[in-house]
């Protein structure tokens, strides 16, 4: 058969890196093993109920077998704003601050293709998301890493940004609750990035994808809180974590007109909308009562905790995560985190992402989601433990 050769861009997309680790979940799988998959990213928890009702009542009413508004309902646009105003305190135009998206991910990857030309360079933080490096690659731009460092809180460190660098970026990522390491902003750090944006002219994306899971009875904090922020910038929101959604592929950007209005002129080209059930059943996930919300935070929390005693239990010294449903865990002495990780998926039966993977300040740690239950996890954690790599208990 006559094989056609893609597009160069297509050629120098990143490699998948977590399409190999599911590869190696299933062959260990495949050969008969039960293996705790830590290593995923996706909710085990259903869609809310009320959520799931309102789409299928949508789904039968003919208005939404039409081709929708271009640019998403209104109706949903104002329901975006109603939350910002009630969650976060930050008001929101509905008409011209709001755009909707298919999904973070599609949000986070058109923005660089929106705002950048080929050469351009772009900041982004090291670990972090690597789809962030796909929108990258397919704006043909340049990236610029930003170590996060255990010792700075895991928060990038603006002035060890060289200056010419600084003045060259077009575009900056950022992410709190922060995936892989679990880490949260505060609103100086905010206001800091405000500063550090205006000053060197930056376009600051800020995805959000788990501003609802925060730790400790602490909420997580918007980058829209920060005053001048929708000068800087936007904030890329889904309903993947938050409400369970992640099949569903929905979410929002909220903040600067400018952007939001690219954001929607790059979507009339690529899309005809979502479906209107779906449109409607978010907007009843954001304005009906949050409870869910939070058990759903509640059953995480119990989960970490159960996660970091398991851990401290075997002497495995872990700190617990500030937000997110995923902790970041140091790799004994003598491992790299790819070795570890074979490690404990090839004895143990247990798969964790290796850090490595995040990018190269990621060596050294693995990622743990909070995806199962507690019996689960630690099932895992024993498991781990009779691989006797963790000799000393912690002492309390």
């Amino acid at each position: 058969m006559k094989q056609f050769q893609p597009a160069r861009v297509l050629t120098e997309l990143p490699t998948q890196f977590f399409a190999s680790l599911v590869q190696k979940v299933n062959k260990v799988i495949s050969a008969g093993h039960d293996v705790i998959n830590l290593g995923q990213g996706n909710p085990d928890q259903p869609t809310p109920s009320h959520i799931v009702q309102a789409l299928q009542e949508a789904a039968a009413e003919p208005i939404h077998h039409k081709y929708p508004p271009f640019r998403g309902r209104p109706d949903l646009k104002e329901a975006v704003a109603v939350f910002y105003e009630r969650e976060y305190g930050v008001k929101i135009d509905p008409e011209t601050e709001v755009a909707i998206i298919f999904g973070g991910k599609a949000g986070l990857i058109e923005m660089p293709i929106c705002f950048t030309n080929p050469g351009d360079t772009i900041l982004v933080p090291d670990p972090g998301y690597p789809d962030y490096w796909s929108g990258v690659a397919l704006a043909q731009a340049k990236m610029e890493m930003m170590p996060l460092l255990a010792e700075n809180d895991f928060l990038p460190d603006y002035s060890s940004i060289a200056p010419e660098t600084a003045d060259l970026a077009k575009l900056m990522f950022l992410n709190y609750p922060n995936n892989p390491t679990g880490a949260v902003a505060t609103k100086e750090f905010f206001e800091e990035t405000v500063a550090f944006a205006n000053q060197h002219d930056i376009l600051v994306v800020h995805d959000f994808a788990y501003g609802a899971i925060g730790f400790d009875g602490k909420k997580p904090v918007s980058y829209l809180e920060a005053e001048g922020a929708k000068e800087t910038g936007i904030e890329i929101y889904t309903f993947s974590k938050t409400y369970n959604m992640a099949g569903w592929r929905i979410g929002f950007a909220v903040g600067n007109p400018s952007v939001i209005e690219a954001i929607n002129l790059l979507q009339d080209h690529m899309y005809v909308s979502m479906f209107g059930a779906v449109q409607e059943a978010a907007r009843q996930a954001l304005l009906q009562p949050q409870d869910c919300v939070d058990e759903l935070v509640a059953m995480y929390e119990s989960r970490r905790a159960a996660l970091v005693a398991a851990c401290h239990e075997i002497g495995w010294h872990v700190k617990a995560p500030a937000g997110s449903f995923f902790a970041w865990l140091p790799v004994p002495e003598g491992y790299t985190s790819q070795t570890f990780a074979d490690l404990l998926l090839e004895h143990a039966h247990v798969a964790v992402a290796p850090g490595i993977g995040f990018g190269e300040h990621g060596e050294g740690y693995v990622r743990v989601g909070l995806l199962h239950t507690e019996e689960r996890i630690r099932e895992a954690v024993s498991r781990i433990a009779r691989l006797e790599i963790f000799q000393k208990p912690l002492t309390t």
